[in-house]
């Protein structure tokens, strides 16, 4: 830029109201730029990293900030690497579920209110509201700091929404042992995740269920289906059978 002189310089950014410079790559040097600076104000800043480098962090800093986002009752955490949303009514077991899977190695994000941030149209994020931060409520007992006592292990800044699991009461009339259940989906800011409901009974391991859940969808994003591979030994037991 030192080439152009201070006249080139001040008429290309006088016309410019910019709230800073950044240079990169850590270049020194740019007198006219630092003076000018200097005379209007300005910030000017510096870094070390390569201008690609800093354009990508940037971005994505600021795709974080700027999305669109909605707040929802619930717990969020995130198990073998995979980002749930734990949903239900009031007083039905969500934090207690949470305590349980924290308990087992997982990681609490936030609980009670989750922020649900799109940043892009197949991505939702999930992250805590700052005032809940590694906070966890449990009836009877209180607030825990979930950092403090199992370790910054136990607790995540934020996940990437996969599931969207509801726990609701247990109804005697449904048909809950299906060998593939119907996919369904739950839209939130026009993101679809899938959504599964886990019906609560006495003596239900719900925390186990969820690793179950949580499983199952790694895998099944792997391209392994249990149902089609039950129904295809039953077909290859059948045909067997005809040649015999």
């Amino acid at each position: 830029m030192a080439k152009f002189g201070w006249n080139y310089l001040e008429e290309f950014l006088l016309f410019r109201a910019a709230p800073c410079f950044i240079v990169t790559a850590g270049q020194e040097g740019l007198t006219y730029l630092k003076q000018y600076c200097k005379e209007e104000r300005i910030p000017l800043l510096r870094t070390n990293e390569k201008s690609s480098e800093f354009i990508d962090n940037l971005n994505n800093y600021l795709k974080n900030k700027l999305a669109p986002e909605i707040a929802i009752h619930g717990v969020c955490l995130n198990v073998y690497g995979v980002g749930i949303l734990l949903r239900g009514k009031s007083g039905i077991g969500k934090s207690e579920t949470a305590h349980t899977l924290i308990g087992r190695g997982h990681r609490l994000v936030a609980d009670d209110i989750v922020v649900l941030k799109k940043i892009s149209s197949k991505t939702l994020l999930g992250t805590h509201n700052r005032t809940n931060k590694e906070f966890l409520a449990l009836r009877s007992i209180g607030l825990l700091n979930i950092a403090k006592i199992y370790g910054r292990k136990a607790f995540q800044e934020e996940t990437r929404i996969a599931i969207d699991i509801e726990l609701c009461r247990w109804e005697d009339n449904e048909l809950n042992n299906q060998l593939e259940p119907e996919l369904t989906y739950k839209d939130y800011l026009g993101v679809k995740i899938p959504h599964i409901e886990i019906q609560l009974q006495p003596g239900r391991d719900v925390a186990g269920l969820v690793e179950a859940a949580c499983t199952n969808w790694y895998l099944f994003q792997q391209g392994y289906n249990a149902a089609e591979e039950f129904f295809e030994r039953i077909q290859n037991e059948l045909k067997d059978q005809e040649n015999e």
